[in-house]
């Protein structure tokens, strides 16, 4: 390899460029901040567990102190510094309060970290399906009652998770769904990953799920504040968990080596945002509000708005998830419709703004308080500009029919699924057979089906509708989706 082919040379080039991130990490490589321009080389602290730095699968010293008092920033009972990602908090978070063989009520569009944690325990595993917002084709929140509902059916469940902010700022509510599970003296477990600066933003942004009466509650505090990709907290309330018991998963889940500098990229996080979130937040407001209202000028993409969608489930939203959609544009005399690829692409190529998702017709941008003034202003340039270029047809997919979702034919536990003996079919030949794979559209990332799911017809048309389509199908191991990975037939050679 080339030292112009190493990713510390591509890292260092990229780092010079003049590309705006509307992208997670939240510190945004602004070298200018409080943590990146005080942050020592992180060679000169990168160490292992010696004496006197405590141990955090053990802590007893600075590391405990650290710790509770982040608990008390938070207001939780327990916090513990994660260095695997919010991935390992979820994990811990659903092996840590059901039991081997036991149930759990998951909300459908939940990270593929939840999904592991279920098939890790061989857990049973019921659904809630999240709302459609019809308008931009993305999912809405969970309504309270359609938990009632299950845990009603299901009575032996043993804990109740969610994902609340969701990828594209939706927010249930929280408060609602943690007293209807607690009558069942069961605890709700919520996916706040994309939403670590709610703590430091009351009255600006939503309320956290830890003040809204959530048990378990995990948050990645890179998404959205400045710290270091794959740093996280998980935070824990006494009463219906086995904190211990959550511990002791946490210890299976993190490295044995834990970054000392990822701990102290953690802790720097949270006493800044103590002392001075509030005012961080305030600011940010401000330019937040400003370019929403610039951006209200649009006249053919347009922007996810709080005020048009609280009948999808949606409790409340977060702005700083600018969600853009182009859905029946056309550029000039072009013959088909504005892609959220498409749309990316352009971003990209004329503004060098990168985004942080593209859909298959809408956009998402990451943005938070670290966000300069001159990167929000060619974020506001570049959407008008491409938007006066734009047409709209005003033709309108329904997403709401082509995302309903009769409720799914489990026929097999995931994890019995996932150990059973599979072969590869085509896929229209599928009717009738169990999956051994996932298969969903991102977005908005709901599994049409999950390993241990019938295949049914409806399934195979909808699957083919979106590949006609051209929309993102995944989850397949065939990248071609020809093939589908299902249970293997008595009598036949597995793969």
């Amino acid at each position: 390899m080339k030292k112009e082919e190493l990713l510390v040379t591509r890292l260092k080039d990229y780092g010079k460029s003049e590309v705006v991130p509307c992208h997670m990490p939240g510190h945004k490589r602004n070298m200018g901040s409080w943590l990146t321009g005080n942050f020592p080389n992180p060679f000169s602290i990168d160490i292992t567990e010696i004496d006197g730095f405590d141990n955090l699968h053990h802590p007893e010293g600075i590391l405990k102190n650290s710790m509770e008092w982040a608990a008390r920033v938070y207001g939780s009972d327990k916090t513990w510094y994660l260095v695997n990602g919010s991935s390992c908090g979820i994990l811990s978070s659903i092996c840590g309060t059901v039991r081997p063989g036991g149930q759990i009520l998951m909300s459908r569009n939940c990270h593929k970290s939840a999904y592991h944690g279920v098939i890790l325990t061989g857990a049973d595993v019921h659904y809630i399906y999240p709302q459609i917002i019809n308008e931009m084709g993305i999912q809405g929140g969970i309504r309270p009652k359609d938990v009632e509902k299950k845990l009603d059916r299901y009575p032996d469940i043993s804990a109740v998770l969610i994902v609340s902010p969701t990828y594209d700022g939706i927010v249930s509510d929280v408060g609602r769904i943690a007293e209807i599970v607690h009558k069942r003296g069961i605890p709700l477990i919520v996916d706040e990953a994309h939403g670590a600066h709610f703590s430091f933003g009351p009255g600006i942004f939503p309320k956290s799920a830890i003040t809204q009466g959530a048990d378990l509650v995990i948050q990645s505090v890179h998404k959205t504040l400045p710290s270091f990709t794959q740093t996280a907290v998980l935070h824990g309330k006494k009463g219906l968990i086995d904190l211990e018991r959550v511990e002791k998963y946490l210890q299976m889940f993190q490295t044995s080596s834990p970054s000392y500098i990822f701990m102290a990229g953690i802790e720097q996080c949270i006493y800044e945002m103590s002392k001075n979130g509030m005012e961080y937040m305030k600011g940010f407001e401000t330019r937040l509000f400003s370019l929403r209202a610039s951006l209200g000028k649009l006249k053919n993409l347009r922007i996810l708005k709080k005020e048009e969608n609280m009948d999808s489930g949606v409790y409340d939203m977060d702005l700083s998830k600018l969600v853009i959609s182009c859905r029946g544009c056309k550029k000039g005399s072009d013959t088909h419709f504005l892609s959220g690829e498409d749309l990316g692409n352009w971003l990209r190529q004329d503004y060098h703004i990168e985004m942080e998702m593209c859909g298959a017709d809408y956009v998402v941008a990451i943005l938070t308080y670290m966000d300069q003034d001159k990167d929000l202003k060619r974020l506001e340039q570049g959407l008008l500009e491409i938007d006066a270029q734009l047409e709209s047809s005003g033709e309108n997919f329904d997403w709401n029919e082509n995302f309903k979702q009769s409720e799914a034919i489990i026929l097999k536990k995931p994890a019995e699924a996932s150990e059973s003996k599979v072969e590869s079919i085509l896929f229209e030949e599928c009717e009738g057979r169990i999956s051994a794979e996932f298969i969903y559209l991102y977005p908005p990332g709901i599994p049409i089906t999950a390993p241990g799911e019938l295949v049914t017809k409806k399934i195979i048309s909808q699957v083919k509708g979106y590949l006609d389509m051209k929309f993102p199908v995944q989850g397949m191991a065939d990248p071609e989706c020809r093939y589908l990975k299902v249970l293997q037939e008595q009598g036949k050679d597995s793969i």
